[in-house]
């Protein structure tokens, strides 16, 4: 049985496949989300369906996987059953790959004020918000009222982070420059916060400082060092400091699965489990835990990131280590093998690194571009992601600006009380 269908648990189940096995893959959605172009939904630049596909279409033509809708609730692991909440489903192997969620830092009530990104309707939500700021900014000035000055802050100089301050930068910029009479888009703030000294602090120094300048061209204001303290309907605190803000963004967090806790086996302090060299947990050889809710340090005692290339070598080897158990054949250890990372910032701006090998600009913008089009799940999506892209690259249009569900924004009415009272002051 798998649990999960992202990027690890889809591999393994494709994998097990090809073996004399039945596999059950159970997934709260009905569809696979490519989780690294999710800021591009959300930046409209991209349809929810063109980095998405049905599980079930995903997997067609293998007769031995069965796919359920369902949401995992427990395990019994002595009874080797997992509990739905329409019941239980009995398994051999188990394998768990129920990803991650955002990490607030023990203030889940910031959680409606500053929206994360980690699934599709994270990413219509931070859409929605974005470009009603734009037209509730609008609708004030014609109507009369003074034009309202537009922050949005990005709390966390990851990739997310930067990917959506660097977006967002090319959206007022570029994108809207033109398009509204009453309000100037180019005037908005993009801000982003990094608690740390730079931002991508997992790249190599020189990396996060060419990120940081090519951020800085793009108009995006940087600031490192800098904690967030709260989090308020129109505001962002820093310690003393009060930064107004009418879109917050929340990137700077990621908290593994609660289902990883449910397995009663040690885990991380970011709720991540604690799994044997062969991805296992003690004491119970049959349950494997991959992706992003597993923790597992490498041959040189780093520990294994949390990425998409990470998930699927890890999808791999469980495979291959339960073909190996059907042959009576010893395990193997996993061992992750970094091809290289990526990052993109904006239009032909982008970081890379390939072991030694560090580039950024056009060269590394172009390397992004193809992987991500070579990871994409279907030709189909391929194509129309490529297709959009160039699109945007030539014409820098945003093709999927559409605002959908409530017209309201959570930072509206408190940004016009204050703006009201600062007229009244001086």
């Amino acid at each position: 049985m798998v649990v999960g269908a992202g990027f690890g648990g889809l591999t393994a189940a494709r994998k097990l496949a090809h073996l004399p096995v039945r596999i059950t893959l159970v997934d709260r959605r009905n569809h696979h989300t490519f989780q690294p172009l999710l800021y591009q939904v959300a930046t409209a630049g991209l349809s929810p369906g063109e980095i998405a596909a049905p599980i079930r279409w995903i997997v067609r033509g293998r007769r031995n996987i069965e796919v359920l809708l369902g949401e995992v609730q427990s395990f019994d692991l002595e009874k080797r059953v997992v509990k739905l909440a329409g019941g239980e489903i009995p398994y051999d192997y188990l394998i768990v790959a129920a990803g991650a969620s955002h990490a607030y830092f023990g203030h889940d009530e910031w959680e409606p004020l500053a929206p994360g990104l980690k699934t599709i309707e994270d990413a219509l939500e931070i859409r929605r918000r974005v470009l009603l700021a734009f037209e509730l900014a609008e609708r004030q000035a014609a109507n009369g009222g003074s034009p309202m000055q537009l922050n949005f802050v990005i709390v966390g100089g990851g990739p997310t982070g930067v990917e959506l301050a660097g977006t967002l930068a090319e959206i007022a910029r570029r994108a809207l420059a033109s398009e509204f009479l009453s309000i100037d888009p180019k005037t908005t703030r993009i801000i982003l916060l990094e608690g740390g000294p730079r931002i991508l602090p997992v790249y190599p120094e020189d990396l996060s400082r060419s990120a940081e300048e090519q951020l800085r061209g793009l108009g995006v204001e940087v600031r490192t060092s800098t904690m967030v303290t709260g989090v308020e309907p129109a505001a962002v605190l820093m310690g003393e400091t009060r930064l107004p803000a009418a879109v917050i963004l929340w990137a700077a967090g990621v908290a593994a699965s609660p289902l990883g806790k449910k397995l009663g086996t040690p885990t991380d302090r970011a709720g991540r489990v604690l799994v044997l060299p062969d991805l296992s947990i003690p004491g119970h050889s049959e349950v494997f835990v991959i992706g992003d809710l597993a923790s597992l340090k490498d041959e040189r005692g780093n520990p294994v990131p949390g990425v998409a290339p990470a998930a699927i070598q890890q999808g791999k080897a469980t495979a291959r280590n339960i073909a190996r158990d059907l042959q009576q054949q010893p395990r193997e250890n996993f061992h992750y093998i970094n091809k290289g990372n990526l990052a993109t910032i904006g239009r032909a701006a982008a970081i890379a690194q390939f072991g030694k090998i560090h580039i950024s600009g056009f060269i590394a913008w172009l390397s992004w571009l193809f992987v991500h089009i070579f990871f994409l799940i279907g030709f189909r999506n391929r194509l129309l992601v490529l297709i959009q892209w160039a699109w945007s690259y030539f014409t820098y249009e945003r093709g999927a600006r559409l605002i959908t569900g409530d017209q309201t924004l959570p930072s509206w009415q408190e940004l016009q009380r204050e703006e009201h009272q600062d007229r009244k002051t001086s």
